[in-house]
């Protein structure tokens, strides 16, 4: 890709952004296709980050920051605070815990003592198909509350998420992942839910929160919490099935 070749040529300090009106050969996890129709904001983001800063000790949590990134992109505008985007571990962007309307992938590459990061996100603000978008949750919470919100564009929102995310990314470099936690438990899907672990017949565990590397913890009855984590493509929040590692 373009942006992979670029990145590498250009001053440590300047940041890169690709932005797609539409995506032709999107990836998702695990080799999946990632579909992107009109109507979809696309970008590819690239940003270096220090191996000796908390970030760069803790590269899984930038899925976690650029997901909540584009849920702030929209909740942080003065109207638009209950609007019921959230986000759901490790990498999705949902409407209510109901509908996926977004996603984040990220790559990373060590050199020297830098990360590249090149950040994948993508979600849909004005095509209804083939889920859900921005737009009609915004439609939707006009006719339920009597509001006149305007919908929102794609270059706006990609914008918005980028300037979000380098706040956060500051904050976790000065604070560690306890400066933006609380923010994320705001939003993420998963307060009080049971998961079961290993397979679809194996014990039960509540999910507690995630780790300091961004793992998920859960608590199963008699063993205290212990982190987990995804098992490649098998595994999906919504069939409960989770893989110790």
């Amino acid at each position: 890709s373009l942006i992979g070749r670029l990145m590498f040529e250009l001053p440590e300090e300047m940041g890169l952004i690709a932005v797609a009106a539409r995506q032709t050969q999107g990836k998702g996890r695990g080799g999946n296709v990632w579909l992107s129709p009109l109507g979809c904001a696309l970008s590819t983001l690239h940003i270096s980050i220090p191996l000796h800063s908390n970030l760069g000790q803790r590269i899984p949590f930038i899925q976690h920051l650029v997901s909540l990134a584009v849920v702030e992109a929209v909740r942080s505008i003065p109207g638009y605070e209950d609007i019921e985007l959230r986000v759901k571990w490790p990498n999705d962007i949902y409407y209510s815990d109901l509908m996926k309307l977004g996603g984040v992938l990220v790559n990373s590459t060590l050199i020297e003592t830098t990360f590249h990061i090149l950040i994948g996100f993508g979600f849909n603000v004005n095509n209804s198909n083939p889920t859900i978008c921005i737009n009609d949750l915004i439609a939707k919470f006009n006719r339920e509350e009597g509001t006149e919100l305007k919908p929102l564009s794609a270059d706006c929102l990609i914008a918005r998420t980028v300037t979000v995310l380098e706040r956060l990314i500051e904050i976790f470099q000065e604070k560690g992942p306890n400066g933006v936690l609380p923010q994320y438990y705001k939003y993420w899907v998963h307060s009080g839910k049971q998961v079961q672990l290993h397979s679809e017949d194996g014990p039960m565990a509540w999910i507690v929160g995630i780790d300091d590397y961004g793992y998920l913890q859960v608590h199963e009855e008699g063993k205290g919490v212990e982190s987990v984590h995804p098992d490649g493509n098998s595994f999906d929040m919504l069939r409960n099935l989770i893989v110790p590692k």
